[in-house]
């Protein structure tokens, strides 16, 4: 099952359809050491283009994952496929209304034991991914703890991802949901450039997505790999 592989997964990088990778620096990942592959992004992603770019993943043994933002993108043969309900919308569509919409189309044939929800907080305004969901990204420490308690002992989310996309985010912010949370597991993705933010964030979150580094200095990006997984995770 997704949800029980998830919890073996420390560090990730998140490659995006959309974008140039060349093959050699899809080698280099693919040889990296990090622990999945998320291939998912906000904009642009295509059947076509996210087909293209597994196929290539496929010469490597690394697992990979697919993050859905559109179910006309799916693309069956990956590992496992993560759901983002993004928390801090008043959008129905993006918390749940996407979802249903997918479910009654495709239900019959959803391999619901690669399946693993996520519930997305958005917090950096300028995120293309903030925009498209209208998501309220003015919150305070109390708000993070709120949202850390909805998606474990509501929703039940087997993942909380906190999504700064793009910026650096307040540690302060992830401290507030990793102390809150008991089984759901803290995802945390948004800017890390250096050692020293991929080791500060690498303390509270228990999982380290890199992304945008990748298409800026793939180098760098290699080194977030021993970073994260030099640094102990706060309990």
């Amino acid at each position: 099952m997704l949800t029980e592989k998830v919890k073996q997964w420390r560090h990730a990088f998140k490659l995006d359809p959309n974008k140039v990778l060349s093959d050699l620096a899809l080698q280099m990942i693919g040889h990296s050491g990090t622990d999945v592959l998320i291939v998912g992004g906000t904009d642009g992603i295509t059947f076509e283009n996210t087909w293209s770019l597994l196929k290539r993943i496929r010469k490597y043994s690394i697992p990979c994952v697919q993050e859905i933002s559109t179910d006309s993108a799916v693309v069956p043969g990956f590992d496992g496929y993560l759901i983002p309900s993004v928390c801090n919308t008043e959008q129905a569509q993006w918390i749940h209304g996407a979802h249903l919409k997918a479910i009654k189309k495709y239900g019959d044939f959803i391999p619901w034991q690669q399946v693993c929800m996520e519930g997305y907080v958005v917090l950096n305004s300028d995120a293309k991914v903030a925009r498209l969901t209208g998501a309220q990204t003015t919150l305070q420490r109390a708000d993070l703890v709120a949202y850390a308690r909805l998606i474990e002992h509501l929703y039940r989310f087997p993942l909380m991802y906190i999504e700064y996309s793009g910026t650096f985010g307040n540690i302060q912010m992830v401290q507030a949901a990793k102390k809150e949370l008991k089984n759901t597991r803290l995802i945390y993705g948004g800017g890390i450039t250096t050692e020293d933010q991929a080791r500060t964030m690498a303390e509270w979150a228990d999982t380290i997505v890199v992304g945008n580094l990748i298409y800026t200095n793939v180098q760098k990006a290699l080194q977030t790999v021993g970073w994260v997984k030099e640094t102990t995770v706060q309990r």
